[in-house]
């Protein structure tokens, strides 16, 4: 079935006047050299000052330190995975083949970079005050409250502690692939539960990089199973 990009726009509440930036956005960087990666450059820091703002707004007796953690666990990639599945973002993705195959469209961190992008294609499009309201939409279900200053952790440590917690064993991480120069390289990493006979893939501009996206991704799926 055709993504329909009107009905998007109607999800997001946003219709873009310069059209180029929102299937930009969409565009993987395994897809076509006009990929989204600089509108997520652009996307991080417009959310972040969104979402400070809002917290501000929203929280006016917490300390810096906590709003700080509150953030962190706002705009980590697991959530913002979550809310582009909210706004049924993943089949408007724009992938290679072998991306698609590998189940791509549903990896948390790709989601979570388009999710990013899309902000800043907004930004782009229509201002700050556009993409403000876009990130207050996206949060508006998402409750705000002194419960969620608890330290955010990175995929690979919540992953372990989740095992840990079941009397599982650790994950055995891989590298799959490498791709691009030297100078350049994409890793492809497999996280791999093998009691369980679980792997999930994940990609980034270093081993480590790739390794967090392969946990989130293992996360994404053990949350899945025990929803």
């Amino acid at each position: 079935m055709q993504f329909d990009l009107d009905d998007f726009q109607r999800r997001l509440g946003h219709r873009f006047q310069r059209s180029g930036l929102l299937v930009q956005a969409l565009t993987h960087r395994s897809f076509s050299a006009d990929h989204n990666e600089r509108l997520e450059f652009l996307g991080d820091s417009v959310l972040n000052l969104a979402v400070s703002a809002l917290l501000f707004e929203r929280l006016p007796d917490m300390p810096e330190g906590d709003l700080s953690r509150v953030r962190a666990n706002l705009v980590k990639q697991d959530a913002l995975a979550a809310l582009a599945a909210e706004v049924l973002l993943a089949p408007g993705l724009r992938l290679g083949e072998g991306e698609r195959r590998s189940g791509g469209q549903q990896r948390p961190s790709i989601l979570a970079d388009a999710l990013e992008a899309l902000i800043g294609a907004v930004y782009l499009d229509a201002g700050f005050d556009a993409a403000q309201a876009l990130v207050r939409r996206l949060y508006a279900n998402v409750p705000l409250n002194a419960q969620m200053t608890q330290r955010a952790k990175d995929p690979k440590t919540e992953l372990q502690e989740w095992l840990q917690g079941r009397k599982m064993q650790l994950p055995v991480y891989r590298v799959v692939a490498t791709s691009g120069e030297a100078h350049q390289q994409t890793f492809d990493v497999a996280c791999v539960v093998e009691e369980r006979g679980w792997t999930e893939r994940g990609r980034g501009a270093s081993r480590r990089a790739a390794e967090q996206a392969a946990a989130a991704a293992m996360l994404a799926r053990v949350g899945a199973l025990h929803s």
